[in-house]
């Protein structure tokens, strides 16, 4: 549960919505139990209980394929269909509207519109021959048709919307992704085109110049060398630029990021003394430690404290012993802060929590 998304959580609620209005439908049963009671044979009133349920059964089926986007379900359409023709015997007003719901979202509304009507007009002709005419049983059926057609159609037109606004978000997230891509390689074109094309160029001035005059190609070497030596710097200053993180911002997407998967998550952060490579090296460590939380515990609290250079992340969702770190995670950071000059160790306390705590020269 706590590793669905929120477009997943959507999805339950829309399905299950569906669910307990159709629920309503098995007021039906009461209905049979009160007509065999007044004589409708015991088969027959057993018979139109589980095409009922089955109806039910079906619709809710129906739902989900249109929810998952599938294709039209034509043999449970087409056995939905029979099953109201057979209650029709008894008659039902419960089940018209299921039926509703059931093909509702795979036929135009327009014609979902007929048939609504078509629904209403048999029972009531049926009812009216049989024994006389009853508003409020049409009145009852109307807004249960209402309720159960008008309310599929609505859950999954929110449905609709939501998905969406989920595929809107990753369209948005990949887009800033390909542009960040192509600004770097704009940079790097920058960066590199001219002090290549340099390079090039003097290069070929100096084989021109190898077989007459070896002195000035090797001065043209050297120059070119440091050329090379000198566009190597800027590519690694550049590099070095794009590795750096906000601090602050990284704090505020993990605390965001947590409490969206329902961590609560509390930060005290006193950053502002903390030189440029400290504060990236540990913001590092807070990305992963929030990927871990989400990843490996069932956290319910997170708690990051940072302090002179002192970082300890503490969650409760760890519990039992922790195998070793991976080489891709906190196993090369805890490299990378060593080389920093600094620690890393992350174990179970005595309390229940696990604790991440990493020291670094401030």
């Amino acid at each position: 549960m706590r590793r669905a998304t929120k477009l997943d959580k959507i999805r339950w609620i829309v399905v299950y919505s569906c669910d307990l209005s159709l629920l309503l439908a098995l007021i039906g049963l009461i209905d049979l139990h009160a007509q065999w009671q007044n004589g409708v044979p015991a088969v027959p009133a057993a018979a139109g209980a589980v095409l009922l349920v089955s109806l039910v059964v079906m619709t809710s089926r129906a739902v989900r394929i249109a929810v998952r986007g599938g294709a039209r379900p034509t043999a449970l359409l087409t056995m939905g269909t029979v099953c109201v023709l057979l209650l029709t015997a008894f008659p039902l007003i419960w089940a018209p509207p299921v039926w509703l719901a059931l093909i509702g979202p795979y036929v135009r509304r327009r014609t979902l519109a007929v048939l609504a009507l078509v629904s209403l007009a048999v029972p009531s002709v049926y009812v009216t021959v049989a024994y006389e005419f009853v508003p409020a049983l049409l009145a009852v059926q109307a807004a249960f048709s209402v309720l159960l057609g008008g309310g599929v159609l609505a859950n999954l037109w929110l449905w609709g919307i939501a998905r969406e606004a989920h595929e809107g978000q990753e369209a948005k997230a990949m887009l800033a992704v390909s542009e960040e891509r192509l600004r770097f390689a704009r940079d790097l074109n920058d960066l590199l085109g001219q002090s290549l094309t340099g390079i090039a160029a003097r290069t070929a001035g100096a084989q021109e110049r190898l077989p007459d005059s070896p002195e000035d190609a090797a001065r043209v070497m050297f120059e070119v060398r440091d050329g090379a030596r000198q566009a190597l710097r800027e590519v690694r200053a550049t590099v070095q630029n794009y590795r750096a993180l906000d601090f602050e911002e990284v704090l505020a997407s993990v605390r965001a990021v947590l409490e969206a998967a329902d961590v609560r998550c509390t930060v005290d952060a006193d950053t502002g003394d903390l030189a440029p490579e400290t504060r990236t090296l540990l913001a590092t460590v807070v990305r992963e430690g929030a990927t871990n939380v989400l990843k490996h515990s069932r956290a319910e609290q997170c708690t990051i404290m940072i302090r002179e250079g002192i970082l300890e992340m503490s969650n409760d969702g760890v519990s039992g012993p922790v195998g070793e770190h991976a080489p891709n995670g906190l196993g090369g950071l805890a490299q990378r802060v060593a080389a920093a000059g600094g620690s890393l160790s992350a174990s179970p306390t005595l309390e229940g929590a696990y604790l991440l705590r990493v020291e670094v020269p401030a």
